[in-house]
């Protein structure tokens, strides 16, 4: 591969789509910060050095960075980029000044103008869903069952051809799409399937197998699969499409679902059900961003939609550095009925980065293993 072609086909989808994603995420600290009477310094999509900008008529440093791997909103009072509070500043700040600083504004706008950010991305994410889902629909299928392979923890459990899916540990199943979706998420962890045969309802306790399945473009995922299959006899495919409501209800029960694989995800791994080289970091997303841009426009969206959600999640987590660890902080600001010392502060930011750099490394070293491997 030339390196124009390798610049066309992976790095340019992976820098708009993250791009975006970056954009709007600041872009919801910067609206809610702006309302709160909050002064903004800086907008920045990306890190390091400024490659373009301009200055507003509100004195806001609008720019394009060099490092294309986040981006940051600098409020008056702010030390740095990760909005870690300048306290020599503030000091020397008067009463007016100060109601004007990140620092000085009210508990209830510092949490809300932090909180913003992933919340813009949730909202980006069920905004590109419905617009997929208004556009395109979505091909179903009954959860009925046309084979059921051998040695499969279906067959091993019972279940046989005909079989109507009606749940999964008693949350109901409408289309086949429901049973790929509960199942791949839980590799080696006990479920209880109820089918309906002959108009009356059974369980069927089983353990879906942990399998690595290899998709269009090579890449091995581990996932769960109790191995059955339909087809378009007993399945009925079919084009579902949805009104602009229905659309948007979509969007925002796919958003959830992708909540809940995470967090599921997240279980596996500590509960040992799954190995953590499934985490990637920004080459696996780079590749991804490629692949998916060689199926088209709505494969792109379709992956945008997705690492915005995983933005979303990663900031919400409690950790100094990221916005879930400002949260924290003013949740024990709360409580206490005063911010945390500014030593304890720079102490947890200090182990916050450590944290995010440490996971990082462990991506890409994912993304490189699974290059060479």
């Amino acid at each position: 591969m030339s390196i124009i072609s390798f610049l066309v086909g992976y790095i340019v989808p992976f820098v708009l789509v993250l791009s975006l994603l970056v954009f709007v995420h600041e872009m919801g600290h910067y609206l809610v910060g702006r309302f709160s009477g909050i002064r903004i310094l800086a907008f920045s999509v990306g890190f390091g050095p400024e490659i373009a900008g301009f200055t507003d008529s509100h004195g806001t440093r609008w720019k394009l960075s060099a490092i294309p791997l986040g981006g940051y909103v600098k409020f008056f009072g702010d030390q740095d980029a990760s909005s870690k509070t300048d306290t020599g500043a503030i000091e020397a700040m008067t009463e007016a000044e100060r109601a004007q600083s990140f620092a000085g504004a009210k508990l209830w706008k510092r949490a809300a103008t932090v909180a913003a950010g992933p919340i813009a991305n949730f909202i980006l994410a069920i905004a590109i869903f419905a617009v997929l889902f208004a556009i395109y629909g979505r091909q179903v299928a009954d959860p009925v069952v046309a084979e059921v392979k051998p040695d499969s923890a279906a067959a091993q459990a019972g279940i046989l051809p005909g079989d109507l899916l009606v749940a999964i540990d008693g949350d109901k199943v409408t289309t086949f799409d429901d049973v790929r979706r509960y199942v791949s998420i839980r590799p080696g962890r006990k479920i209880l399937v109820t089918v309906e045969r002959g108009g009356a309802k059974q369980d069927f306790p089983m353990v879906p197998l942990s399998t690595v399945i290899t998709d269009q473009f090579g890449n091995k995922m581990e996932l769960g699969i109790i191995g059955i299959v339909t087809n378009q006899e007993v399945g009925h495919f079919r084009q579902e499409t949805f009104t602009p409501v229905g659309a948007l209800a979509e969007g925002v029960r796919q958003t959830g679902h992708i909540v809940t694989g995470t967090f599921e995800y997240i279980g596996n791994l500590i509960g040992g059900y799954m190995k953590p080289d499934q985490l990637g970091g920004p080459i696996r997303v780079a590749q991804a961003s490629g692949q998916m841009a060689s199926l088209g426009i709505a494969a792109v969206l379709q992956l945008a939609a997705v690492l915005s959600v995983s933005i979303g999640l990663l900031n919400l987590m409690p950790v100094p550095v990221l916005d879930g660890g400002h949260l924290m902080f003013y949740a024990i600001e709360a409580v206490r009925g005063k911010p945390l010392g500014a030593g304890a502060q720079d102490v947890a930011f200090r182990i916050g980065l450590v944290m995010v750099l440490s996971l990082m490394v462990f991506a890409t070293w994912n993304d490189i293993s699974a290059l060479i491997g």
